[in-house]
């Protein structure tokens, strides 16, 4: 092998990279200018680099926490961290995809976010999607996704034929057996829609 060709060869991979605060900051803006995220998770990811950082190159896990606590500090105050902005987007973005309101809290606690916030993100939504029943609400849109109830068809044998199809799709979905019926019990979109709406029937 010629000199240009080992030159040419990749390098082996390096190993993770100290944890030093310039380094966690940065790495922390980055993630934060791609993703919203909340402070739990956030803290999580930085402290998943400091504990590499501490078996790889023995730098010490208390100090790197510290920086975390810092920086976290810091993006709050500056407005990029905020929990409850957090929340409330979260909570709108899933309930447009048809999740219900205990998927919605189960996936907000899973990023770590406090009872308190999760239920001001859910009185947000309510208050902004202005409908009588979150979970029908989430239906219905999970229903015109999928093609679901009176959303696939208005003749009744098409959507027998595929009842039990829809009915797991919704319950793998997380909605009420109640809430499923609904829907797939339908006579038409108008019935739903009303159903759904501030004043219901």
């Amino acid at each position: 092998m010629s000199d240009d060709d080992e030159k040419k060869s990749p390098k082996r991979r390096r190993g993770p990279r100290k944890a030093t605060a310039s380094y966690l900051e940065n790495s922390a803006a980055h993630y934060l200018g791609r993703f919203a995220t909340s402070t739990a998770h956030l803290r999580q990811l930085m402290m998943q680099k400091v504990q590499r950082s501490v078996m790889h190159h023995g730098t010490d896990a208390d100090e790197g926490a510290k920086f975390v606590e810092t920086i976290i500090e810091k993006f709050e105050r500056l407005g990029f961290l905020n929990d409850q902005t957090y929340g409330e987007m979260r909570a709108r973005s899933l309930h447009a995809k048809g999740t219900p309101v205990r998927g919605i809290r189960y996936k907000l606690q899973q990023k770590g976010l406090s009872e308190d916030v999760i239920d001001s993100a859910l009185a947000a939504l309510a208050d902004e999607v202005e409908v009588r029943d979150l979970d029908l609400s989430a239906a219905l849109r999970l229903a015109q996704r999928r093609r679901l109830g009176p959303y696939l068809s208005d003749e009744r044998e098409v959507r027998d034929a595929r009842r039990e199809k829809d009915m797991a799709v919704m319950a793998r979905a997380g909605f009420s057996y109640d809430v499923v019926c609904q829907v797939l019990d339908a006579d038409s979109i108008e019935e739903l829609e009303l159903a759904a709406s501030p004043d219901g029937y």
